[in-house]
């Protein structure tokens, strides 16, 4: 029983050291990506960018997601993370300085955005690695509430409501939100995640959070956005 009980426990020592080195890892790499994004959304801004169009953008988010998906365990994800955030970044510079342009109080609602984020984010995170609660019951859930943001936001393309569109930015906060709870439930309960995959999750569901309660607090602050 004693060395049943002292491997137990070493595997109990090595599962937590792995959980440990998985959190550290990941939230290390996703507030590097979240200081790039802001640097090439500063540059974007600076230099007055003009939108991309629809094709380039989503052609650049599935081409470098997908290439950090080939990428995954090996090195070189690295630099297909920094590209992916960094461009995403660089396509979130534009819509700021729409903002900025067309809002009295435009500077005031891209802090209060960013500013909701950063709490929803904490906040969220901070519980699942505290409560330590298993959220992966969600994944199905998360799955169908995926498939009709999509069918939705093709239903805002043939017609344009604006209570449509602020719902769908609803939805994607709340969508993201429940993302960002069974992401980080997976880095608790399964330490053989990868981070790297991890990381890009989580961004993602910030960036997607930023932009929809953009949209929302730009709609409520009587600007024409």
């Amino acid at each position: 029983m004693d060395m049943q009980d002292r491997v137990l426990r070493a595997r109990g020592l090595d599962t937590t050291l792995a959980t440990n080195k998985l959190i550290r890892n990941t939230y290390s790499l996703l507030a590097m990506t979240l200081a790039f994004s802001a640097l090439t959304a500063g540059i974007g801004i600076v230099a007055n960018i003009g939108h991309f169009p629809w094709f380039i953008t989503l052609g650049g988010f599935f081409g470098l997601l997908f290439m950090v998906h080939k990428n995954a365990e090996r090195s070189s994800a690295l630099i297909w993370v920094f590209a992916l955030t960094g461009f995403m970044g660089l396509t979130i510079g534009p819509v700021v300085n729409l903002y900025l342009e067309t809002h009295l109080n435009g500077g005031e609602v891209v802090m209060t955005a960013f500013g909701s984020t950063a709490v929803i984010f904490l906040g969220l995170s901070g519980y699942a690695l505290t409560s330590k609660r298993d959220f992966s019951f969600m994944g199905g859930f998360l799955m169908v509430g995926m498939l009709v943001v999509i069918l939705a936001s093709l239903g805002s393309i043939f017609f344009s409501l604006p209570g449509l569109h602020l719902a769908l930015s609803a939805m994607i906060v709340l969508l993201m939100s429940g993302f960002i709870l069974y992401e980080t439930s997976q880095l608790v309960h399964n330490p053989n995640t990868n981070y790297i995959l991890a990381t890009v999750s989580l961004y993602v569901s910030i960036y997607n959070i930023f932009l929809s309660l953009l949209h929302i607090f730009g709609a409520f602050s009587g600007g024409d956005d």
